[in-house]
């Protein structure tokens, strides 16, 4: 008898287990399915290897009252929680179940996500969440906004600490919005995923504006204007699969380095094409992203950011098998001068790769500073001074590369030698100087050149003068503030090695409990 009623246990659990795999119905699912979006198990199937995935708390219900709540008390509470791999490495997830509440998140809802960020936390590994939520859930009140806190405190607590990736699947409004903004990545579908403080209801309730969903805080929005989106793609298989990809270069935690995959790219491969993709002129404009394409292993490398603040492109990459952070001043947008956008994206990519020991590689070939009116009176001091920090701060190895030209502030912020690079190097065609000839002659010989019989002419000699006497590719190498010039044939190889001598760099910062760097 007491066997029977052990097996009779054990097939009812089963059993249960089984229903709450399911999900709330046939009809929920189909619902999913027909906005185009995958259900929560479907994607963490996507998201970890097969067979992977362990949950935790799958037969959590909630336990509040009124608005006929104590009558629909679902399994899971709308989030299912858990850990397994990702090519064999622990990550942890937690995906909102649109079909349960909306995926709203409740008192029992939060308190999942708790335990779950607490064990990633505890255990040093990465944390994705799979979002696809209606916000709090309201008939829970303040206990649902006070589950939101808890999310935030802890997002905070782990930043620096393990790697948190957002996965924007559907909607996420109000206070919500702010856990995927503290996290280190931000991935969002278009046409299915949006994020926004505020809905366009109220919108146009306390504006007038009219706008959609998608028109206030979209995919494309938030990837090309606003920033809060670092990835963007068409559906969510492509974008499960390129979390994957970027899982597997990270460090599990800020105690470890990341992982190294050596290839079959020699790390003395030639790059000698790089004087062609180079123009010598410093007026015209290339992509550096064809620069980078050369130098990294198989010319693989994710671009963080992609479609905004162009003028810098900041990127995940490998060399001879280790992981490195590259930030490039692109000259085909905006010439590559860095304004508030760029040095703001620039400050938070740098700041990622410090705290998780990923070493620094820049490329250097900016005009200097926007200038205009919007600039200066939107803060670009204030804000300009956020990638000098970030830069001075870093602790990683940091390696410095001017391609053509340096010119100014940004010659010093793009990570120069006097603001602490490891090495810095330059190419045969660099001008490094406070600013251009001509700039500099019109103001150096001012006076001479409006008084003169030939005004054009002397304003050519002293540009000449100022030129072979400041701005000679071997000026700054002769002072002590680039460590050598290098052939662009050279670049990969060198810094190769350079990054080889610098793997046990060790660097400690004052004592304090922390900075104040500039808002």
């Amino acid at each position: 008898m007491k066997e029977h009623t052990v097996l009779h246990q054990i097939e009812e659990l089963t059993a249960l287990k089984a229903e709450v795999r399911r999900g709330p119905s046939e009809r929920a699912t189909a619902a999913q399915h027909a906005k185009g979006k995958l259900t929560a198990r479907e994607r963490i199937d996507l998201l970890l290897d097969e067979g992977s995935f362990t949950e935790v708390e799958p037969l959590r219900r909630h336990r509040a009252v009124g608005f006929g709540m104590e009558d629909r008390r679902p399994h899971t509470d709308g989030v299912i929680t858990g850990w397994g791999e990702v090519e064999g490495r622990t990550v942890f997830v937690y995906a909102h179940d649109f079909r349960v509440f909306g995926g709203a998140l409740g008192e029992a809802h939060a308190q999942k996500i708790h335990k779950v960020m607490d064990l990633a936390e505890a255990a040093g590994a990465p944390l994705v969440s799979l979002n696809d939520g209606a916000g709090a859930r309201i008939q829970e009140g303040v206990q649902a906004l006070a589950g939101y806190g808890g999310i935030f405190q802890r997002n905070t607590r782990a930043s620096g600490v393990i790697p948190q990736i957002s996965v924007m699947l559907g909607p996420c409004a109000g206070g919500a919005a702010y856990s995927p903004a503290l996290t280190d990545f931000v991935f969002m579908v278009r046409g299915t995923s949006q994020m926004f403080i505020t809905g366009p209801d109220v919108v146009r309730a306390v504006t007038g504006e009219e706008i959609t969903q998608d028109g206030l805080g979209g995919a494309d929005v938030h990837a090309t204007g606003s920033g809060v989106a670092h990835f963007t793609y068409d559906d969510e298989r492509e974008c499960l699969a390129d979390v994957r990809h970027l899982l597997s270069m990270l460090p599990a935690n800020n105690r470890e380095l990341p992982p190294v995959l050596r290839g079959d790219d020699p790390p003395d491969r030639p790059t000698d094409v790089l004087a062609e993709i180079v123009p010598a002129d410093q007026g015209r404009a290339y992509d550096v992203r064809r620069v980078i394409e050369e130098v990294v292993d198989d010319g693989d490398f994710l671009e963080v950011h992609p479609g905004w603040a162009g003028n810098l492109v900041c990127a995940l990459a490998r060399l001879d098998g280790g992981l490195v952070g590259v930030v490039a001043n692109n000259p085909a947008v905006l010439a590559g001068a860095l304004d508030i956008e760029a040095s703001e994206k620039g400050a938070r990519f740098v700041q990622w790769c410090d705290a998780f020991n990923v070493p620094l590689v820049t490329l250097v070939d900016v005009p200097g500073f926007l200038p205009g009116v919007s600039q200066e009176h939107s803060g670009i001091i204030r804000r300009g001074a956020k990638l000098l920090y970030a830069y001075c701060n870093a602790t990683v190895p940091r390696v410095s590369l001017v391609l053509r030209k340096a010119y100014g502030g940004a010659y010093i912020v793009m990570d120069s030698r006097s603001i602490g690079a490891d090495l810095a190097l330059a190419w045969p065609g660099n001008e490094i100087a406070v600013m251009g000839a001509e700039g500099a002659a019109n103001v150096v010989f001012r006076r001479e050149i409006a008084e003169a019989d030939d005004p054009a002419a002397v304003r050519a000699q002293r540009i000449k003068e100022y030129r072979a006497e400041l701005m000679h590719p071997y000026h700054a190498a002769e002072r002590g503030l680039v460590d050598d010039v290098i052939a662009p044939g050279e670049t990969r190889s060198v810094l190769v090695r350079a990054l080889a001598m610098l793997r046990a760099k060790h660097a400690a910062l004052p004592e304090r409990k922390h900075g104040n760097p500039p808002q």
